[in-house]
């Protein structure tokens, strides 16, 4: 797992499938990390967004992240093209898996529950709905563990029946896209990742946000 590469795992895909667009069930995490990724993804992909992010808090929160996806797909151009599945705001179910994990540091273990609890519910669907394959917006950003993500929807995948689509988002610029998307069409950007966790950790280090550390 250490010496792969992601991109390269998935060209070779997009290679092989020819002028097919084979469906994947995308899992996107924010509006704006989902931008670049769509612009790159549906020109080989027959794209569904799913919205399941049970993880953001508080509840305002949720609800203004899901309108600047909407809102994305509006101003892109890709409303009638991708379908959005969305699911409401079940923050008990993220409070469930990462009980006892509450202390952990950022990018620790309690990141990794979140990551697999968002990519079992996307392969579940993936599965009940006869997708090709399944993914997610979340290796776009710099902050998370490619590897990490790939091996859990690996695993994922084999347990659910369904394939997981390898991806390194960020790879080719992408990520620096996904910031000139986002300032092109005016969307709200979130400063922290998402959980009550990391909204603390935000506000306990500083009132303005970093440069370069917007989720």
């Amino acid at each position: 797992m250490n010496n792969r590469n992601f991109q390269k795992e998935l060209d070779r895909i997009i290679e092989r499938q020819g002028e097919q667009k084979p469906r994947v069930l995308l899992h996107s995490c924010c509006g704006p990390c989902s931008s670049a990724v769509l612009e790159y993804l549906t020109r080989y992909f027959s794209v569904t967004l799913l919205w399941y992010n049970p993880n953001l808090y508080p509840e305002a929160e949720f609800d203004r992240r899901y309108a600047t996806q909407r809102e994305l797909l509006e101003k892109m151009g890709l409303a009638e093209k991708v379908a959005l599945l969305a699911e409401p705001w079940r923050h008990e179910e993220f409070s469930a898996i990462v009980k006892g994990l509450e202390r952990e540091p950022e990018g620790g273990r309690r990141c990794t529950e979140c990551f697999r609890l968002r990519l079992t519910e996307c392969a579940g669907l993936a599965k009940r709905h006869g997708f090709d394959y399944f993914c997610t917006t979340l290796t776009l950003s710099r902050h998370k563990d490619e590897k990490r993500i790939n091996a859990l929807g690996e695993e994922i995948g084999a347990a659910a029946g369904v394939r997981w689509l390898p991806s390194d988002f960020k790879k080719q610029g992408r990520e620096m896209r996904s910031t000139q998307l986002a300032e092109q069409y005016g969307l709200y950007r979130q400063l922290y990742c998402g959980c009550e966790y990391s909204l603390r950790k935000r506000e306990a280090h500083s009132k303005e946000p970093a440069p370069g550390d917007r989720a």
